[in-house]
């Protein structure tokens, strides 16, 4: 990559990945000024850092323009650094000029972290050395100097907006619904970020679109890249879709091959096409299909994602604290045939509420409702299904204890991000899981 020995660096905000931007440019003997406008008791591994950069804690970032090249970290908006910059590479940047592999890139607005982690599975299954990083927890500078065959990267559309010249050989997008727009302002930025992915394919790469999306099949003959589509609800005469009459996964071409789908693990319609993406990606980048499909009997998915946490006196208890806006809480409510008692709630995000409360209503029997967004969906809701307030999830979990009978599902699908009450989505799902596990024997609190 571009030499970085001698350059000002700005690190912006020092969170795992920005504590990560840190040590890659001091290691590559640049002069790094990290910073970060909380104090000091509020961040973690700050003694991990090298000795001899210029750290700024608990005051105002420094101008951009001091620096030959400014490293953001994700939750810093671009309105900070854009205006004075000169350069930006955020992470995700850094990462793709450092790695010597082939790097796959995941965005979209749903089912990213499961279909990174699926892609990865099947291209170990393939007998490739891959390792997987980015928005799903591990930073992408972990990646670089690692022994690999290929990369693959969960890319969030803030990520992607401190991005130049990044290039992966497979980009994929998911889907694209309303998400971030306290962030963004509007649907169209909050797009612009994430179609940022395709901006410099050639004719050499690959595209993987979500053809379910019709925003998405409208990208199709935008990039000179190789195209392969996927759907969760087929049939496509090219590509990878899923027949769920036949609970098969099928790619399709110049030669059609079919694989059961049986020994899935993973609940929902959603995962069916988070299947068909990881396979068309997998495809892409050179896998034998066969060997690919091989990797979805073992996958169990991830925590916080349509995850069964108990089943007791035959209520089964669900975890999809990860659904922080309304699609991905649609879709979890989608995924059951079963009567529902849901748990929705939280802070908006400036999203809209009242496709959620319509779709809830025709879905669920009762609805327990926590955060700020509590009245939003109330109103919503009214005089359609049976809706509690509640202080907390623990009160929410309760009140579900009494209400729910044998053959239910309480399904904790949000809707909304945690942050009125909670750190992040994850203490959110903890938190849900401790309180069912605190139920006695009879499903009442003990």
């Amino acid at each position: 990559m571009e030499g970085l020995e001698g350059r000002s660096v700005l690190v912006m905000g020092l969170g795992v990945s920005g504590r990560s931007a840190v040590h890659f440019c001091s290691e590559r003997r640049a002069r790094v000024t990290a910073a970060d406008e909380r104090p000091a008791q509020e961040l973690s591994g700050l003694d991990e850092l090298p000795a001899d950069i210029d750290l700024r804690l608990g005051e105002a970032f420094p101008d951009p323009a001091d620096f030959e090249l400014v490293v953001p970290s994700p939750g810093v908006p671009a309105e900070r650094y854009r205006p004075r910059a000169r350069c930006v590479w955020g992470d995700v940047e850094l990462a793709w000029r450092a790695l010597p592999v082939p790097l796959i890139a995941v965005t979209g607005t749903n089912g990213k972290s499961t279909t990174t982690l699926l892609i990865a599975a099947m291209l170990r299954a393939a007998g490739l050395r891959v390792r997987a990083a980015g928005n799903l927890g591990q930073p992408a500078l972990s990646l670089v100097g690692a022994p690999l065959d290929v990369a693959v990267l969960e890319v969030s559309s803030f990520q992607l907006e401190a991005t130049e010249h990044f290039r992966p050989h497979v980009a994929v997008i998911l889907n694209l619904t309303a998400d971030h727009l306290d962030r963004h302002g509007s649907f169209e930025a909050y797009v612009a970020a994430k179609t940022r992915i395709l901006a410099n394919l050639r004719a050499e790469d690959h595209v993987v679109l979500g053809f379910d999306d019709p925003r998405l099949r409208e990208l199709a003959s935008a990039s000179p890249a190789q195209l392969h589509a996927f759907r969760g609800d087929g049939p496509l005469e090219e590509g990878v879709w899923v027949d769920g009459a036949a609970r098969e996964i099928v790619v399709s071409g110049a030669r059609t091959r079919r694989f059961s789908l049986t020994e899935l693990r993973l609940a929902g319609h959603h995962n069916l096409q988070n299947a068909a993406a990881a396979l068309a990606a997998a495809c892409a980048a050179g896998a034998d299909p066969e060997a690919a499909v091989s990797a979805l009997a073992d996958f169990e998915g991830l925590p916080h994602r349509t995850q069964v946490v108990a089943l007791r006196g035959g209520v089964s208890w669900v975890n999809d604290s990860k659904a922080t806006n309304p699609h991905a809480a649609q879709r979890a409510l989608g995924s059951f045939e079963a009567p529902l008692l849901w748990i929705g709630g939280g802070r908006s995000k400036g999203l809209d509420l009242s496709e959620l409360a319509d779709y809830a209503a025709r879905r669920v029997r009762c609805a327990l409702l926590i955060g700020e967004a509590a009245g939003e969906l109330e109103r919503g809701l009214a005089g359609r299904v049976e809706v509690k307030r509640v202080e907390s999830i623990e009160a929410a979990v309760g009140e579900a204890a009494l209400q729910a009978d044998a053959g239910d599902v309480v399904l904790l699908a949000p809707g909304c991000s945690s942050h009125d009450q909670f750190r992040s989505f994850e203490e959110r799902g903890e938190r849900f899981r401790a309180a069912v596990e605190a139920l006695d024997g009879n499903g009442e609190a003990a």
